[in-house]
């Protein structure tokens, strides 16, 4: 092998050493990561919403929800409560999977996942070995959720599509007024 070889071949394993060190995410990156963490979001909330709301996908619906509301969360009237954290589960998924007022809709998933560890899983521990479960998935679902309010829905979804257009028209005013 050439000197000049071996300097290209070691320039390409420190460039990619590099990019699996770098700190800053790329753009493309980042928009990717939290479409991916929006789609799974969206996912798991419709399931459950649908679930409690229209008994979708073997769900308890809305009369069971009430009861559960009520006797096991201790939330009183058990059916606002059921109905309040269907609407946020259901809605709140739609919105996040589209990327349409997304801090927003992950603002409200965090509490009502707040509100389940409080209410529901904390006394059975984060890994419980007995038929009720632990807070473990509740933690999950809250800290994705969180990273949904911090960071947004991305480029790729409804609110970054806004923020562009939003962009263009201030950018225009500003041309127009100078």
């Amino acid at each position: 092998m050439t000197l000049a070889r071996r300097y290209v071949s070691g320039r390409r394993a420190t460039q990619v050493v590099r990019m699996l060190v770098r700190r800053t995410p790329t753009s493309i990156g980042y928009d990717v990561a939290l479409a991916a963490i929006r789609v799974v979001v969206a996912w798991i909330f419709v399931y459950y919403g649908a679930g409690k709301l229209f008994g979708w996908f073997n769900g308890p619906g809305l009369h069971r929800t009430s009861i559960l509301m009520a006797e096991t969360a201790h939330l009183h009237p058990g059916g606002f409560f059921a109905v309040l954290g269907g609407v946020i589960e259901f809605g709140g998924a739609i919105c996040v999977a589209l990327g349409l007022g997304s801090r927003l809709a992950g603002l409200a998933l965090l509490g009502d996942q707040i509100m389940a560890m409080v209410t529901v899983t904390w006394a059975n521990g984060i890994n419980s070995l007995t038929n009720h479960p632990g807070y473990e998935f509740n933690m999950t679902l809250a800290v994705l959720a969180l990273t949904i309010m911090v960071f947004g829905a991305g480029r790729l979804s409804v609110d970054g599509v806004l923020a562009r257009r939003f962009a263009g028209v201030r950018t225009a005013r500003a041309q127009v007024r100078t």
